[in-house]
């Protein structure tokens, strides 16, 4: 009897000791290609974790929605059935964090440079600090560049898009701005794009070029106008009573891989997105056309009202303090 209780306990003991040595996993979830900035950046920082934990943390990474699609994503991150996202901007705005559909404002951000003064700085921090009511922890922001237009139609000149269906992301924002062009905006999840794209569900759309590309919209879109009018970032975010739970010298650890990453994947967005628009160019399959001087201006001309008419969303005195920080 004694020896039987003796195994018990001792079965016990090497049970938990597995279990303590057993890895934290970090299931990240996000919707875009592996190749694109983000899926570099996600594999990046899943190699940094687990060194710089010696691997007592291991992060699976799960790229193109293989989990869970761009409208479906951060509810599970609430449930805590993923631990990490790289959701796009315009995704906080259905948590009550409106401000940060500034970062969807057209024409906003005038360069990489001044985007960068507004993440790195006291605007950027302060907007991740707003997430955490929501039990949501941010850790970086990424980059994935400006957008450009796109149709089965020269869209030359923004009149060009009035009529069109247009697929957006979730955005009070982009719905303004697409309406703003008489176009018709058209909610899909990010993993829907080309099919609608392909069946004409949808007649374009907006993206950055490693997005269109690795995506394959280009094989299913004529024509391609270079407009930046736009910008698509993403913030790092944490269940927040995970992070939270995590041993310190964990934490510290993952921060570090996080930073790094981070610093990768800005070093890459530009150039991914440089070479993805050359690919479509070369592709034969899209016309890419490049706005004159004139044209710029009347993009700029046609959309910068839109800034005006989201004042009572976002907040007049955010959208005057990001004008000010990128005028610097």
């Amino acid at each position: 009897m004694k020896l039987k209780f003796l195994a018990a306990v001792l079965a016990i003991g090497v049970s938990a000791q597995a279990s303590a040595q057993s890895p934290i996993v970090i299931k990240f979830s996000h919707v875009v290609a592996p190749d694109t900035p983000k899926g570099q950046a996600a594999e990046r920082f899943k190699q940094l974790a687990e060194k710089f934990t010696n691997g007592r943390v291991k992060v699976e990474v799960y790229p193109n929605s293989l989990l869970y699609k761009d409208n479906d994503e951060m509810e599970a991150l609430l449930l805590g059935a993923v631990q990490m996202l790289a959701p796009s901007l315009a995704k906080f705005g259905r948590l009550g964090v409106r401000e940060f559909e500034a970062f969807d404002l057209p024409y906003i951000f005038p360069s990489k440079t001044a985007l960068y003064n507004v993440t790195e700085g006291d605007i950027g921090k302060g907007l991740l600090k707003k997430l955490e009511s929501r039990g949501i922890t941010g850790l970086a922001y990424w980059d994935n560049g400006f957008k450009i237009m796109s149709a089965n139609k020269p869209i030359h000149h923004p009149t060009d898009v009035k009529g069109l269906k247009m697929r957006i992301q979730l955005s009070s924002v982009l719905e303004v701005q697409m309406r703003a062009l008489g176009a018709y905006p058209q909610v899909l999840a990010f993993s829907e794009v080309t099919q609608a794209l392909k069946t004409g569900v949808v007649d374009g759309t907006e993206n950055p070029p490693s997005n269109m590309y690795t995506q394959k919209m280009h094989e299913v879109q004529k024509h391609v106008t270079v407009t930046n009018h736009g910008y698509l970032g993403y913030a790092v975010i944490v269940h927040k009573k995970f992070w939270d739970g995590l041993p310190a010298d964990i934490r510290s650890a993952l921060e570090k891989a996080m930073k790094e990453a981070t610093t990768f994947e800005k070093a890459i967005a530009q150039r991914d997105n440089d070479a993805a628009l050359e690919a479509i160019r070369k592709s034969g399959k899209t016309e890419v056309y490049l706005p004159g001087v004139k044209e710029q201006a009347e993009w700029r001309r046609m959309l910068m009202p839109v800034q005006k008419e989201m004042e009572g969303r976002i907040g007049k005195e955010l959208i005057s303090a990001i004008n000010k920080e990128t005028a610097k």
